[in-house]
């Protein structure tokens, strides 16, 4: 057993060595050749040590010790690997994403990844947060390679980033939050790009639902005038700004963008 404890680490000590900070037991497997049995027992060693983390069975988060105290690295260190073993396209989105770009005032409490496919389970424990939303489809073109110290991540652009905020405002805690971070977002937000990308978005009530936002909210003209000349390119009809199962009676929305108020929203900047 000490044998196999000494080529397993060794084998991570590797895996450091190349820049990587995670491992499968299917590459252990192959690599050296141990037996299931010992497998298990040498890696909950491993485990009780706080040196790896197991995310999903069969794939570890090596935790160097200068992130012991903290039990795990950081999720841009080995979320590429995890997609990978997943075997899923995806890019970082919402908070995270917008963070990214330089939004942070809204600091993200766990870590959000667009990907498609079936729905698959958050990762969630007391070190690590990870949610995955489901996506039909995204334009590769929308989609940035960032740079991080063990390779690159997808990211959603800024434009992108903007559209799904709205889409996703209930998960990212409510269209004042999302107004909050748009209101950060937009200085990055090129004109020409986001009607490029809302030409691929699947729902035009989310371009309605941001255009009236950065018009009617955060009183910005240059990006809701682009919005608008493609919403116009397009024809629309009137949505409620917060989606709820019983419409009212009165669909009359009072703005260009046809949105109906239903919900009042005010950005915290």
């Amino acid at each position: 057993m000490a044998e196999q404890y000494k080529y397993i680490n060794a084998y991570i000590d590797d895996q450091r060595a190349n820049g990587k900070y995670s491992f499968t037991t299917e590459g252990l497997h192959n690599q050296l050749g141990v037996s299931e049995n010992a497998l298990k027992k040498t890696l909950q060693r491993l485990k009780n040590q706080e040196s790896v983390v197991m995310l999903r069975r069969g794939f570890y988060v090596i935790v160097p010790p200068e992130y012991r105290a903290r039990g795990i690295i950081p999720t841009s260190l080995y979320v590429n690997d995890l997609m990978k073993f997943l075997n899923r396209d995806y890019y970082v989105g919402l908070l995270n994403a917008a963070a990214y770009h330089g939004a942070a005032h809204q600091q993200p409490q766990n870590y959000s990844i667009i990907t498609e496919g079936i729905a698959l389970r958050p990762i969630k424990n007391d070190k690590v947060d990870i949610y995955f939303y489901i996506k039909k489809s995204w334009n590769n073109k929308d989609i940035i390679k960032k740079k991080v110290d063990t390779g690159y991540i997808n990211i959603s652009s800024p434009e992108l980033t903007a559209l799904d905020l709205v889409s996703y405002y209930n998960e990212v805690g409510g269209f004042n939050r999302v107004a909050t971070v748009i209101e950060e977002l937009k200085e990055v937000i090129n004109p020409d790009k986001l009607v490029e990308t809302v030409k691929q978005y699947d729902e035009i009530s989310v371009v309605q639902r941001l255009g009236y936002i950065l018009e009617c909210i955060l009183e910005e003209n240059e990006l809701s005038n682009a919005l608008y000349s493609y919403l116009e390119s397009i024809g629309y009809y009137p949505v409620l700004l917060r989606p709820q199962r019983k419409k009212p009676e009165n669909m009359i929305t009072g703005n260009k963008w046809k949105i109906v108020p239903n919900v009042k929203i005010e950005a915290d900047i």
